[in-house]
């Protein structure tokens, strides 16, 4: 991995936008980064605009807003449209191919297309697609330990909420597998 990780994901509210965030955030924290985590969303919340900047990084963050993401997560067109060309060149983008059927026109970057939502709904852990997306970027780049990452999952999902600890395990391994 670089020195920083930039990344930003960005969909709708609902999608689970912020949650991934917070994960992609405590994976780096677990492995001893420094890191930030910024939440922006529309005042629609469910179904508006969501956006979330994480920053993972071996030295002191300077700004927790991330405008040159290394990393875009799109859940929705309006989102890929809207942050495409802010992705530096050599970057990556993920894109929710049961949401986005247009394609990424720019050849500098690596782009992933990945029916997330539809291989969440056929597995039974709809609301997970972000999650799958999250195991696809673990396989691509290896921007943490698996123990981090697994650690960082944990971190996140609250004890009321034990049950969707599987879910999004068996999520994370679907991206790694894809």
């Amino acid at each position: 991995m670089a020195k920083t990780l930039n990344v930003l994901l960005a969909g709708f509210g609902g999608q689970g936008i912020l949650f991934a965030g917070k994960t992609l955030a405590y994976a780096g924290l677990m492995d001893g980064k420094e890191i930030s985590w910024l939440p922006s969303y529309g005042p629609e919340m469910r179904g508006g605009t969501c956006n979330c900047s994480v920053v993972i990084s071996e030295e002191a963050i300077g700004s927790p807003l991330v405008t040159q993401p290394d990393v875009l997560f799109a859940m929705n067109l309006p989102s890929l449209d809207k942050f495409v060309d802010s992705v530096v060149p050599g970057g990556t983008i993920l894109v929710d191919s049961s949401m986005i059927d247009k394609k990424v026109e720019r050849t500098d970057v690596n782009v992933y297309y990945i029916d997330a939502t539809k291989i969440a709904d056929e597995q039974g852990i709809k609301g997970c697609a972000i999650i799958i997306l999250i195991g696809k970027l673990f396989k691509e780049l290896g921007f943490c330990s698996q123990e981090a990452l697994d650690a960082g999952i944990r971190k996140v999902i609250p004890a009321k909420k034990a049950a969707m600890l599987d879910l999004n395990l068996k999520a994370l391994q679907i991206g790694m597998d894809a």
